[in-house]
């Protein structure tokens, strides 16, 4: 029974989520310019996903994206291959009809990415002027929201580096990318001053994955901690310069945290386990409290890294802090000494946990661990929190009669929700809202396929690309429309 706030609060933003690189397409239409996850190609989950590249020597070849890319290699288009990210599911060409479904399932608030290279093709540099054509889309997709009354929650910068970038400055290695990226800062902010007032400077942070060279994941800790600094820079500049466009504005850094148990009481897993949380929290703690915690010195010290500074550095990190804490939920994981723990797109993963089921790609499920995690954030930084992305891939049946009946799919959303309302109404975390990953079917960042799915609305593409695009409901899809014409009260299927 829930005593206390018995109701979510009435402006409480349900929503879904996407991301440019998996959603949007028209890669090469409206003026856009490349970004790093065009020269990826498709994969699977035994089979990482490759990058196409031109080395140093004139050699054009594919590149496992798990391992380093050599130095001098730059990215190139290969005609024979397939690029996922290079039509996605097309919102480009459907953005009107899909807002029009977000509407009709009553969304509050949709969560989508700015593609970087479509407003500056060559990601900002000094000179550069910024792409009409791109603006204008932007412009438009966000007068199809008010049109339903959706609040626009804008992610800055999600996975996709210009090529350019990559290419000239190293990527976020270079501090030049910098200054690109608040000239990109500063012309979003200032031509969407009045139709959006939530923003992520950028996604994901802690997962330090295509931050420098070309999107690859494989590159040593100095090269990914010295581009994360430069993130934290860029974060608290454009902090500051968003709040003096508009003074309304709320600006959030977003973090993609499971949740993380020792796997017994044996001391030393029990503080393994804080250990390897600090390793992500600490992203939040500089962007939510303003400097590096002590415990990062040693951190840094076991990585062999040396961050290298600017004079003021520190100050305007301190000065300019997020409003909220943004983050992704998907699972949680277990600390056991000697396990390899990693960190990617969806948290933090170490060892197994016999106690939880898993999806099909091997991610456990734990609604009490949302709980867990927002619960963990809350008292840890007493500001309001967001969930951006949470939800589950799995494999869609289209029935003879052209429906989708995604019971799974219903059951583990009913689940979270659950715990995400006692989260709120019981032990009184302030969250702003809900926005469920991949609200129609996107291609996966991890693998670039399709049958990894994630949506309530169904989009007939496969995974070589082959499809119509046709948009179609899932049963999940009239589920969700009464959870948020209910504030999230009825949760029944």
């Amino acid at each position: 029974m829930i005593v206390g706030r018995k109701r979510f609060p009435e402006n409480f933003l349900w929503g879904g989520a996407t991301a440019a690189t998996q959603y949007e397409g028209g890669y090469d239409k409206g003026g856009r310019g490349l970004a790093t996850n065009d020269f990826l190609t498709e994969g699977t989950a035994d089979s990482p996903r490759k990058v196409s590249v031109i080395l140093k020597d004139g050699t054009k070849t594919f590149l496992d994206r798990e391992l380093a890319i050599p130095e001098g290699a730059v990215g190139y288009i290969d005609e024979n291959a397939y690029y996922p990210s290079h039509n996605a599911t097309d919102f480009f060409s459907h953005y009107k009809e899909d807002i029009a479904l977000f509407g009709e399932m009553g969304f509050k608030c949709f969560r989508m990415s700015i593609s970087w290279t479509r407003i500056f093709p060559k990601g900002g540099i000094e000179g550069e002027q910024p792409n009409e054509e791109g603006l204008q889309f932007y412009e438009n997709v966000f007068k199809e929201c008010q049109k339903f009354n959706i609040e626009p929650l804008v992610t800055i910068f999600h996975f996709d580096n210009p090529a350019y970038l990559a290419d000239n400055f190293d990527g976020w290695y270079g501090r030049e990318t910098i200054d690109c990226y608040l000239r990109y800062c500063k012309e979003v902010f200032t031509r969407y001053k009045d139709q959006v007032k939530y923003w992520i400077p950028i996604n994901e942070i802690n997962v330090l994955r295509g931050y420098s060279r070309l999107g690859c994941r494989e590159v040593s800790a100095q090269v990914r901690y010295q581009a994360m600094h430069h993130l934290f820079v860029a974060n608290a500049l454009a902090n500051k310069l968003g709040h003096e466009i508009n003074p309304d504005f709320k600006i959030g850094c977003m973090l993609a945290l499971s949740g993380i148990y020792p796997e017994d009481c044996k001391p030393e897993n029990v503080f393994g386990a804080l250990e390897y949380r600090r390793r992500a929290l600490f992203f939040s703690d500089v962007m939510m409290r303003g400097f590096y915690p002590s415990y990062t010195e040693a951190m840094f010290e076991d990585l062999g890294v040396t961050i290298v500074k600017e004079a003021g550095d520190d100050e305007l990190i301190k000065e300019h802090l997020s409003d909220f804490l943004a983050f992704s939920y998907y699972r949680t994981s277990v600390y056991h000494t000697g396990v390899v723990q990693k960190t990617d797109t969806g948290g933090q993963h170490g060892a197994k946990n016999p106690h939880l089921p898993e999806t099909a790609w091997g991610w456990p499920i734990d609604p009490i661990g949302l709980r867990y995690v927002l619960n963990e954030l809350y008292d840890r930084y007493q500001k309001p929190l967001f969930i951006v992305e949470n939800g589950v891939g799995m494999e869609d049946v289209v029935e003879v009669d052209g429906s989708i009946q995604d019971d799974n799919r219903i059951e583990y959303f009913q689940n979270h929700i659950s715990e995400m309302k006692k989260a709120v109404c019981l032990d009184g975390v302030d969250l702003l809202g809900y926005t469920t990953w991949g609200c129609i079917d996107l291609v996966s960042s991890g693998t670039g396929e399709m049958k990894k799915r994630y949506g309530f609305i169904y989009v007939d593409l496969d995974d070589k690309g082959n499809g119509t695009l046709k948009r179609t409901k899932k049963k999940s899809f009239d589920w969700y429309k009464k959870v948020i014409r209910t504030n999230g009260e009825d949760l029944s299927n």
